[in-house]
């Protein structure tokens, strides 16, 4: 098994599915701020199918969310569309494996990415797929963040009920339809291959592209995998950082950027550029929350703004840059996104989009958030020092462990 994974995951990320590094002109991108809102959408998509469904998750849940997609996606295959579903195994844990019965026999499809178990612990086990795309008969596609779980979500501490995740997903239609549908089906015959071989099916390799519709936006396509496009999400946002001029603004649920982007908004920050975060206020994975915290401290300095989301979790991974320049995907600003995990994420050129993006994420800074003092933050107690130092390294040190022969 391992073999063949290297073997179909060359293959898969050796293949480069853009249509040009600049993306494509003629695309309708519409956002979607809320699981309840991507959920909807997608339900009615699959409804409208004729032909195919392909959709991908990290998370698919075995709950009143999960078994809503699941009778949509088995009402499509009897009426005769080709429904495919690729889960991740970590992710969707032993749910993953049953939903290959849920189907009636050839009704539809089910791949299980990676289906290394937790308690068989290897080096790539978090090499997982994290990406969340559905692609409905070649002509609409959704990326984002969101996962195909229930809302609203209970307080890991408490167990009181804090209302839905804070996040966000694109439903387009346009030519790059079929750069997502490509990246998809490329990943779903990769899989194929890693666990059963040759298979009797072709390599895709092209998807007819929609014609450009009128008063269109640019968008595009940019994936993180293993091999081509290791640093692609990375290089996209640094790209976008660095000439910018008047406002950076970032929700990220996981933030533990590498030095070269800490230094980009430092220097955007120097130069007069205000940058904002939207960051994890609530704690739900312990080392990562504390971990990130210990580079609050060199941000502040630098004048950017932290402000900690607290009305629920913060689960989105969006950012605007100044007034034409947006990105919604799965990516978080994080070791485990930036260097591991399979993510997807659309950028979007265009003013309405992004004021409408800007628009959601400030009231959220302004409504359910609360900005960090520099002077508070600096007057921790050394324990609370020690304990994020503690938990930055032990990050860092897992990375380096896990991202060792991170070729596959």
């Amino acid at each position: 098994m391992p073999a063949r994974w290297a073997i179909a995951d060359r293959v898969a990320d050796a293949f480069d599915p853009y249509q040009s590094p600049r993306g494509s002109d003629g695309n309708r991108i519409r956002l979607l701020s809320s699981g309840q809102q991507y959920i909807s959408a997608l339900l009615a998509a699959i409804a409208s199918a004729r032909h195919t469904v392909h959709l991908e998750t990290y998370l698919f849940a075995d709950d009143a969310t999960g078994r809503a997609v699941l009778a949509a996606l088995t009402q499509a295959a009897r009426r005769g569309v080709e429904v495919r579903l690729l889960v991740d195994g970590f992710g969707s844990g032993e749910f993953a494996r049953r939903l290959g019965t849920a189907f009636a026999p050839d009704a539809a499809q089910v791949r299980i990415y990676r289906p290394e178990r937790w308690w068989r612990p290897r080096q790539r086990l978090l090499r997982r797929l994290h990406r969340k795309i559905a692609v409905i008969d070649d002509l609409a596609a959704f990326v984002g963040g969101i996962n195909v779980n229930e809302e609203p979500v209970r307080d890991e501490l408490t167990g009181e009920p804090v209302g839905p995740r804070f996040d966000f997903a694109v439903a387009c239609e346009g030519p790059i339809v079929a750069t997502v549908s490509l990246a998809v089906r490329r990943l779903w015959w990769a899989v194929g291959v890693a666990a059963w071989g040759e298979l009797a099916e072709p390599t895709p390799r092209r998807v007819r592209a929609a014609l450009p519709l009128a008063g269109g936006v640019r968008a595009s396509l940019v994936l993180r995998d293993n091999l081509r496009h290791r640093h692609s999400i990375e290089h996209s946002y640094l790209r976008a950082i660095r000439p910018a001029r008047q406002q950076i603004l970032i929700a990220c649920a996981y933030f533990l950027p590498g030095q070269r982007f800490r230094r980009a908004l430092v220097r955007a920050a120097r130069r007069g550029v205000r940058v904002q975060l939207l960051l994890q206020g609530r704690v739900e994975y312990r080392l990562q929350h504390f971990a990130q915290r210990a580079l609050y401290g060199q941000l502040l300095k630098a004048g950017i703004e932290i402000h900690e989301y607290r009305r629920s979790y913060l689960h989105a991974k969006v950012a605007v840059v100044d007034d034409d320049w947006a990105t919604v995907g799965s990516s978080n600003i994080d070791p485990l996104s930036l260097l591991l995990a399979r993510e997807a994420n659309v950028i979007v050129r265009d003013r309405a989009f992004c004021a409408q993006l800007r628009a959601a994420i400030e009231a959220a800074v302004a409504e359910d958030s609360r900005r960090l003092d520099a002077v508070d933050y600096g007057r921790r107690s050394w324990i609370q020092r020690v304990a994020d130092w503690i938990a930055y390294g032990l990050v860092r040190a897992a990375t380096v462990l896990l991202a060792r022969g991170n070729n596959y």
